[in-house]
């Protein structure tokens, strides 16, 4: 690892790969990752990704994604998305990405409270099949350089601009690494709940340094519950039973077998649906009936979870399913302008980490892969410009302390993290984040 590097990518999901492959090929890129490269939420998306099917489709696409928010939404922030959504998704294929397709074109599905077909997929796999090809994609870039199970402890930074990160290694060392942009595309918050689909090392960790740091959020107390994931006595990460299978015809059901509710609610109201049924019936959870997917063989649509749901002893061609909400994904995050920019200079967000307003109160089903690669590749886009005049041979703003050993950057930059205890700086965190969720919460 160098010590400085024009751009360092903290995150390796659908996000950070899309920044790295839009960033200049003769930069020097950083990426790390916390975990191993495969464990980003990216991996786990089940349903597909939205695009615009065509001009027609702009008013309602919008006015969906509008109405799911509870109207929220920053519409400057939807109609970028929706707009770049054709170009996003040829890029995908341009990089390899399998779309399922119909007589040679694109076969569209529909998840709940859209108004018609519109999300592209792969089978029920869609986020490791796009992201997978991205990662690929970025490892064949001579200019990255990417390390797994490297954590973010702090960020360097002084007079609100961000110099660079001081990392934990996975030897346990700690290094400082400097960069001239510096993007966080670090996910969720799903690590801080006892139930979430999400990987459990995702903890908030960039919302925690910018309330250390005084950076702008943005309502991080929404957060969105899964209405569907498999139930059981467990405490681990709860398996999503995608939003897709309800959209194909699957059905939800009360302790007597009498469906209760809409399926294609919206993800929050049908959250409260389920829970109203569970304290009405008095059980940990529902069940939802894939047997009524009749026009399709769900054992080829939805493989993943047919065998997952087979591996837990429930066989979904001849037997309910139990589902139980849990926590799923985050819209709120650190506030991003339509460049990704946050509020501390040189310093970007893109993302479940950011907020940019595309999903407002309540995201849309199967916006989330489409807003983090159309935002990212926004960001590389708008580093590159602000960097038009790059050379190697340029001063960094960071000159002065580049070469400063770690006691003396604490010094500079006024690192408050007690490095002789980082398990304990990491909970204090988590901490902090329940503590202003549970703020906001109240107000």
């Amino acid at each position: 690892m160098n010590r400085k590097y024009d751009a360092v990518i903290v995150g390796c999901g659908v996000a950070g790969c899309f920044t790295a492959l839009h960033l200049p090929k003769d930069w020097e890129i950083l990426m790390i990752t916390k975990s191993a490269k495969e464990e980003s939420d990216s991996f786990l998306a089940q349903g597909g990704i939205c695009v615009l099917k065509n001009d027609m489709d702009y008013d309602a696409f919008f006015e969906d994604t509008l109405r799911a928010g509870h109207y929220e939404n920053r519409r400057e922030s939807v109609d970028i998305m929706i707009r770049e959504s054709r170009t996003v998704i040829n890029e995908l294929i341009d990089y390899g990405v399998e779309f399922e397709k119909e007589d040679g074109k694109l076969r569209y599905t529909r998840e709940a409270a859209h108004s018609t077909n519109r999300i592209l997929y792969h089978e029920d796999i869609t986020g490791k099949e796009i992201t997978s090809k991205l990662l690929a994609a970025v490892e064949k870039l001579s200019n990255v350089t990417l390390l797994e199970h490297t954590t973010m402890v702090d960020i360097l930074c002084r007079n609100n601009a961000c110099d660079g990160l001081l990392l934990q290694m996975e030897d346990g060392t700690l290094e400082p690494v400097f960069g001239g942009h510096i993007i966080w595309t670090c996910g969720g918050i799903g690590g801080i709940y006892e139930n979430s689909t999400n990987f459990p090392h995702l903890t908030g960790d960039a919302l925690a340094l910018s309330l250390r740091h005084g950076i702008e959020l943005e309502h991080i107390n929404y957060v969105q519950i899964h209405p569907t994931t498999l139930y059981n006595e467990r405490k681990e990460r709860r398996f999503l039973i995608s939003e897709s299978v309800r959209g194909e015809g699957a059905v939800l059901l009360d302790k007597n077998g009498n469906r209760f509710t809409n399926e294609l609610l919206p993800r929050d109201v049908l959250t409260g649906e389920i829970r109203k049924q569970m304290a009405k019936d008095g059980t940990k959870h529902v069940w939802l009936n894939m047997m009524t997917i009749t026009d399709l063989d769900i054992t080829k649509r939805f493989p993943n979870i047919y065998r997952h749901c087979l591996e837990e002893g429930y066989d979904v061609t001849k037997e309910w399913i139990p589902v139980v909400p849990a926590q799923h994904y985050f819209m709120g995050g650190v506030h991003v302008d339509r460049y990704s920019h946050t509020s501390m200079r040189h310093l970007y967000a893109s993302g479940e980490t950011c907020c940019n307003g595309v999903h407002g109160r309540n995201r849309l089903a199967s916006n989330s892969l489409l807003e983090s690669l159309v935002f990212a590749r926004n960001a590389a886009l708008r580093m590159a410009e602000m960097d038009s005049d790059h050379s190697g041979a340029r001063t960094p703003r960071f000159a002065d302390t580049m070469d400063m050993n770690l006691e003396e950057l604490k010094q500079v930059y006024q690192i408050v993290v007690n490095t002789e205890d980082l398990e304990a700086f990491a909970e204090e965190n988590k901490r902090m984040i329940w503590d202003e969720i549970h703020r906001l919460d109240a107000e």
